[in-house]
């Protein structure tokens, strides 16, 4: 029902009563007109009996809003669109104000003005079971008024009032009924309207989740991001300037080795060299460039230049080998595999004490894969940091964890398979991607 409707209903509740009984004492019909019809009991009895009726409508006003106050603070949303329940007592009140109607319309039959409220307001004052019996006594007094007075003086008036009462019975069936109906329908639309707050509060509820989940998965980001970022530079960092630093402390300790100066200046030299290619390594990996092997050769060829030198320098009789198709790649499956390659031939140097060394680039249809194996003395690939066989290999170092780092980055793999006296074998496996 809509709130301006529900308002003038509740002034005509409030008001009406006052209204319609006015109407009746200013027409001077209760005392003016008592000749005209028969059974009136004149003016002696009607003033008090207005008096009555206005005074009984006071209090009734009085307690309904006392009423409505104490329901107020403890009132729903959809009380705002609705009519206010009945007070306690509501019953009464109605009793009591039909009975003084009847007594008046049969005093004088333009009091059926007053009488008329009880259409309007039964179904609200009564309980659902008495309300069609509380409009069937209005209609008792409506019809005793239109047939020309309480009580019917002749057959004729007899007559006319049963035929009377019977078409406002009727009206009165058919109007509660779509009275009713109506109330029905309000009654759904306050349902629909309470849903629809509290979903809307759910769904605000829900945003106010979803924007502090946001909040907590952009944090996330972030910190994964700047561990990212630390893995990274970690592990340029020892495939830079850790690995460069290894070969020119192997080679200044070559040349400390060494009697003749001839060989000594051999050795000091690869150490100058390098040294100034791990400053050129480090400055690319502050800048987060591809490695400087990469910068105008493709991988195959980066590779073999990578093995040529790291045999040279070792001693150690190594073969690069190249399958399949070769295809450009993108620079960061390049440079992972270049990085990963540098480490397992650091690795080899430092701990295999093998004669010899295999490189294998794979092209394939769907990955590329990279071999380095060495006929080294091995190690244990199950067993933990400090226990890794003879040389310590990976013993707890970075080497074999940022190799796979790198890798899984790509969502790539490596593999070991290594045993004690038996050499090593690294596998490295990434998607072939194309630039």
């Amino acid at each position: 029902m809509p709130t301006d409707t529900v308002g003038l209903w509740l002034l005509f509740f409030r008001w009406g009563p006052y209204a319609l009984l006015a109407v009746a004492v200013a027409a001077a019909i209760a005392a003016a007109t008592a000749p005209l019809f028969g059974g009136g009991s004149g003016p002696a009895l009607t003033g008090p009996l207005v008096a009555a009726a206005v005074l009984l409508q006071l209090l009734w006003g009085l307690h309904t809003r006392r009423t409505a106050a104490r329901r107020g603070a403890a009132g729903t949303p959809g009380d705002r669109v609705r009519l206010p329940a009945a007070a306690p007592g509501a019953t009464g009140y109605f009793l009591l104000r039909t009975a003084l109607a009847f007594v008046l319309t049969w005093c004088n039959p333009f009091f059926a003005i007053y009488a008329c409220l009880g259409y309007f307001d039964a179904m609200h004052l009564l309980p659902r079971r008495l309300g069609h019996a509380g409009l069937l006594v209005t209609a008792v007094t409506m019809a005793g008024s239109q047939s020309g007075g309480l009580p019917p003086g002749s057959p004729v008036q007899w007559v006319a009032f049963g035929g009377l009462f019977g078409l406002n019975a009727c009206l009165v069936v058919v109007f509660a009924h779509l009275s009713e109906k109506e109330d029905e329908k309000a009654v759904e639309r306050i349902a629909t309207i309470d849903a629809l707050a509290l979903a809307n509060g759910r769904l605000e509820q829900a945003l106010a989740e979803n924007a502090a989940l946001q909040a907590q998965l952009l944090l996330q980001a972030r910190e994964a991001g700047i561990a990212d970022e630390r893995r990274r530079l970690a592990a340029e960092i020892h495939d830079t300037i850790a690995q460069g630093l290894t070969g020119i402390v192997t080679q200044l300790q070559a040349a400390q080795a060494t009697s003749g100066p001839e060989a000594a200046e051999v050795h000091l030299r690869r150490a100058a060299d390098l040294a100034r290619h791990s400053l050129g390594e480090a400055r690319r990996s502050v800048q987060n460039l591809s490695p400087a092997a990469l910068e105008h050769d493709t991988l195959p060829d980066a590779l073999r230049k990578t093995v040529a030198d790291w045999a040279e320098r070792t001693g150690v009789r190594t073969r690069f080998t190249v399958t399949g198709t070769e295809l450009p790649l993108h620079e960061e499956v390049a440079a992972t595999l270049l990085r990963i390659a540098q480490e397992a031939l650091s690795n080899a140097a430092r701990h295999s004490g093998a004669a010899r060394a295999g490189v294998t680039l794979s092209y394939m249809d769907d990955e590329i894969t990279l071999d380095v194996r060495d006929d080294g003395r091995g190690f244990d690939p199950g067993a933990g940091p400090g226990r890794t066989g003879p040389g310590g290999r990976f013993g707890g170092g970075f080497g074999l964890d940022g190799m796979r780092a790198r890798a899984v980055r790509l969502a790539g793999s490596v593999t070991v398979e290594a045993a004690p006296g038996e050499g090593t074998a690294i596998s490295a496996r990434v998607p072939l991607a194309l630039p």
